[in-house]
């Protein structure tokens, strides 16, 4: 038997008792008569003892441990002197009778604790080595016990988990593909799913009105904190329901998330936000509302007065930084390069504070005169002691760099604490989007979803005003999840792929499956996906999502551990019927 007990099991009431552990050895003290060895598995540490009259053997085995070697340890329990009240079995050590190297280990590259002195890269390579630390340990638990709650809520509410395929037709719409080479089928090429859409209308269309599945999607685009080229989907479709079907089922799972995971109860329905709203005070279809600091349009306000920046600025807005009037030159020159950097994109900033005494100072004032300014402050509801921060240009931009300077000052402020939480939905979002470079209409969401009933008209007139029966699940200013109602009538389909610029040839090429579906009786259906990963790392407190997937890709979309991306042999490639293009060279 390797081990009666694991090192994170053994309490007070276990004294006297002799047992067995099993695990790495995380650190040895050598004093001279006494060794003590703490050794680790999943569960814990645990204390190990050999005395001085300790056997012989036994006292030779811990001379020659080093950190990460596997042992087996034997003894008995007893009540440490000095005890340990950071870990669970800190009431307790096991004085050794037998001690087995079951494997040495070479020096690990990093420190295996909880603050490790490896640097990214470095532990990404070892990962297998990373995933023993504690965060990711319990990165790992938390992720479990997520799975495990969804499917327990969704198999209580009449849901079916069904696997759809991996190896799917690419599509031209959404993200780039990553493309399967057939060898049975020369020349043609399989793709690997971005989400099981389409094969999750046709379960609906098959009679299956409460389908799940935690399934894993791929999407070949640039990476950032919360994208990984591979990612995992909680997909949700249901037949026979509206809008308020969807989100009054999906609003009870992640209140059934947030009390069973982090014990926090959310009293009444989330918030509801419309996307023009959501983008006029936040600049953003994802805002952070844990904090006010919502744009204030001073266009009108702060036009006709002589200064050019602002004058030919299609758009001037404002936030109001409530008791940050005694800001430093240093720090507003420092918010001044923050909106400067090219992720932002502002040219500049404009400040106002407002005084204790009810005056104002700013730097624009040879242009404005403290009337002006007062209007300003009146607009923005700010008070003596507050900093009123300025940006202009065009709209679209002014509002991106608008939301990113509120974001940074609320961080710098301490209004987004990750133990916080604020979910809303963002409703009503834009069907279409217009691309200037192609000239032509995509769809916002994906070609599927519904346009609100209200607005069918207006395809004909003005495509761009037609709303979505779509909606986003957003928390703490990170899309978690997203879908929509979807359309399931074969001529409003046809209608929508004819706007998005498809020929009915095209459209029967990439989904001719779907359209011949929808002939057999559709039912009205809708659904909706969360990202498992995000919703990870959201109640882990990260930032990141890497953390919480077990052997993720670096920003490069490498898997540095077992370097991948690779060549293949010229053997594969002629039995795919491959050949590689020479790169040019820059």
């Amino acid at each position: 038997m390797y081990r009666t007990h694991t090192c994170g099991e053994l309490r007070a009431e276990n004294r006297d008792q002799t047992v067995t552990l099993a695990g790495w050895v995380q650190k040895i003290r050598n004093l001279g008569a006494m060794t003590f060895i703490d050794l680790r598995d999943r569960y814990g540490i645990t204390q190990l003892v050999v005395e001085e009259h300790s056997a012989e053997e036994v006292r030779r085995a811990a001379s020659e441990l080093g950190r990460e070697y596997v042992v087996r340890a034997t003894g008995k329990v007893v009540e440490r002197a000095s005890k340990n009240d950071r870990i669970p079995t800190g009431d307790i050590e096991v004085v050794l009778s037998a001690l087995d190297i079951l494997n040495a280990s070479q020096t690990p590259p990093f420190t295996i604790e909880d603050h490790s002195d490896g640097g990214d890269e470095l532990r990404m390579r070892y990962r297998f080595l990373d995933l023993r630390r504690n965060p990711l340990k319990n990165a790992m638990i938390l992720r479990h016990r997520m799975a495990h709650e969804v499917r327990n809520f969704l198999d209580g509410r009449g849901f079916l988990e069904i696997e759809t395929p991996y190896l799917i037709k690419s599509t031209p719409e959404g993200a780039r593909d990553f493309v399967v080479p057939s060898r049975m089928n020369p020349g043609e090429f399989y793709a690997l799913p971005q989400s099981p859409q389409t094969f999750k209308q046709l379960l609906m269309v098959a009679g299956y009105d409460r389908y799940f599945q935690i399934v894993r999607c791929f999407r070949d685009e640039d990476l950032r904190a919360d994208r990984q080229p591979e990612f995992t989907q909680i997909d949700c479709e249901m037949s026979f329901v509206e809008r308020e079907d969807v989100l009054a089922t999906f609003e009870d799972m992640a209140k059934h998330l947030f009390r069973s995971l982090l014990g926090l109860s959310f009293e009444g329905a989330f918030p509801r936000m419309t996307w023009a709203e959501a983008m006029e005070k936040y600049g953003s279809d994802k805002p952070d509302i844990r904090f006010g600091m919502t744009f204030r349009d001073l266009t009108d306000a702060a036009k006709g007065k002589g200064f050019g920046v602002f004058d030919s600025a299609e758009y001037v807005g404002a936030i109001c930084a409530e008791g940050c009037a005694g800001y430093t030159r240093k720090q507003l020159d420092a918010l001044t390069d923050f909106v400067k950097r090219p992720q932002v994109g502002a040219k500049g900033m404009v400040y106002v504070r407002c005084e204790a005494d009810g005056s104002f100072k700013s730097s624009v004032d040879k242009f404005y005169a403290q009337e002006d300014l007062a209007a300003w402050a009146a607009r923005c509801g700010a008070r003596p002691g507050d900093l009123i921060l300025i940006l202009s240009g065009a709209r679209k931009q002014t509002l991106s760099a608008l939301c990113e300077l509120r974001l940074e000052m609320g961080s710098r402020l301490g209004l987004r604490p990750n133990d916080r939480f604020a979910p809303l939905w963002v409703i009503d979002f834009p069907l279409l989007e217009w691309d200037d470079e192609t000239q032509r209409f995509y769809a916002m969401h994906h070609p599927f979803t519904a346009p609100k009933a209200e607005d069918i008209a207006l395809f004909d007139t003005d495509p761009g005003r037609v709303r979505a029966d779509a909606y986003d699940f957003v928390v703490n200013g990170m899309e978690i999840g997203g879908g929509s109602i979807r359309i399931f009538d074969s001529a409003l389909q046809h209608r929508m792929f004819r706007v998005l610029g498809f020929t009915d040839e095209e459209a029967e090429k990439q989904f001719g499956f779907l359209m011949n579906a929808f002939k057999f009786g559709a039912p009205p259906h809708g659904g909706l996906a969360f990202g498992f990963d995000r919703f990870c790392s959201l109640f882990g407190g990260a930032d990141s999502i890497r953390d919480y997937i077990a052997f993720p890709k670096n920003n490069s979309g490498r898997d540095v551990m077992i370097d991948s991306p690779s060549t293949i042999s010229a053997a594969q490639l002629d039995e795919l019927a491959l050949g590689i293009k020479p790169q040019r060279a820059e």
